[in-house]
């Protein structure tokens, strides 16, 4: 009879023990066991206004998770209900309880935006933008034309374009096209830092004429070495009262930047843009001013020259002039190697 007993209790004991075990295995299975497949993407982007079925579709679409049924159980086990939108980042060997956790937290990974310095409209800084955050181009560029959000910061739909600093940013993906402007603007004063500001009155230049002055300058040449130099050559004609004569002004207004000669038809045509019939500055950035060109008007070199043309050796490199007659005698060179190329 003991004997029986006994092995009733074992087989009661291992019964224990096996339903221990299966309980453990699960627990571990749902909770934390490698469940996400790396190799299928390594980011899940959760749009803004998306709830728990479409986290859940989400991730079926693009197979990113291995035992659907075990996320589904375990979310609903963890109670993950409060889905916050973005870019998450998807590593190697995750577990449900971790990517979960990790979207609960709404714990996601920025984006690096890249601005270059050859952006010349809104409608491009929106689509450069749409490349990487979740609002399309035409809600970026609603918000870069709302004069009434933008005046806040002190620019209008044609100025905005000099609050960009060329450079990278880290964004979150979901962030909406209102709040992106306000990142840059903080971005934008961030970059005139004290010592910019201590140039910027040296100068007696405003913020804005800077900008202004730099998107010429970034469009007459890419040599850092000369940004100085031609920088200083339109703020001596600025303070004699000169016409600033600048071609990249030219092709801005005309709209058409395939030109590679300016000519008289060109020179006429009728913008405020145009600075060889206005005087003064145009109205605003001809481009998204580099770095390097803003800080080349900070530092500008303080000369005598009041003219320049491009080298007739077409190295991109320019020379200098004091007086018209030399001016003149650069510009005849050089017009005389565009038409040894048939550049017209």
């Amino acid at each position: 009879m003991k004997t029986k007993r006994k092995k009733i209790i074992l087989l009661a004991l291992v019964l224990l023990l096996c339903i221990s075990a299966f309980a453990g295995y699960r627990f571990y299975k749902y909770f934390y066991a490698p469940n996400i497949n790396v190799g299928t993407a390594d980011f899940l982007y959760i749009p803004t206004g998306s709830d728990i079925n479409d986290v859940f579709e989400i991730l079926e679409r693009h197979n990113i998770v291995v035992d659907m049924s075990t996320f589904r159980r375990t979310a609903n086990f963890l109670k993950f209900n409060n889905v916050k939108p973005g870019r998450y980042k998807i590593a190697k060997r995750m577990s449900n309880k971790t990517f979960i956790n990790m979207l609960r937290s709404g714990n996601q990974s920025a984006v690096r935006v890249t601005f270059s310095g050859n952006i010349r409209s809104n409608e491009k800084i929106a689509s450069v933008t749409a490349r990487y955050l979740e609002p399309d181009s035409a809600s970026i560029v609603q918000a870069l034309n709302d004069n009434d959000f933008i005046g806040k910061f002190g620019f209008d739909s044609r100025t905005i374009i000099g609050m960009f600093i060329p450079n990278s940013y880290e964004i979150y993906w979901n962030t909406n096209a209102y709040a992106f402007i306000e990142r840059m603007y903080k971005e934008y004063e961030k970059f005139w830092n004290d010592r910019r500001k201590t140039k910027l009155q040296q100068t007696g230049l405003t913020q804005g004429e800077v900008s202004i002055i730099a998107s010429i300058v970034a469009e007459e040449t890419n040599l850092i070495s000369e940004m100085p130099a031609i920088a200083g050559v339109y703020i001596n004609r600025i303070k004699s009262g000169m016409l600033l004569q600048a071609d990249p002004t030219v092709k801005f207004a005309t709209g058409d930047f395939s030109i590679r000669r300016i000519l008289n038809k060109h020179i006429s045509y009728d913008s405020p843009y145009n600075t060889y019939k206005y005087k003064g500055l145009p109205p605003s950035p001809i481009c998204m001013p580099s770095i390097a060109a803003i800080d080349a008007v900070l530092n500008y070199e303080h000369h005598d020259y009041y003219y320049f043309c491009a080298k007739d050796d077409f190295s991109g490199k320019h020379v200098f002039a004091k007086t018209l007659a030399q001016h003149n005698q650069n510009a005849n060179a050089y017009r005389r190697a565009l038409n040894s190329k048939n550049i017209r």
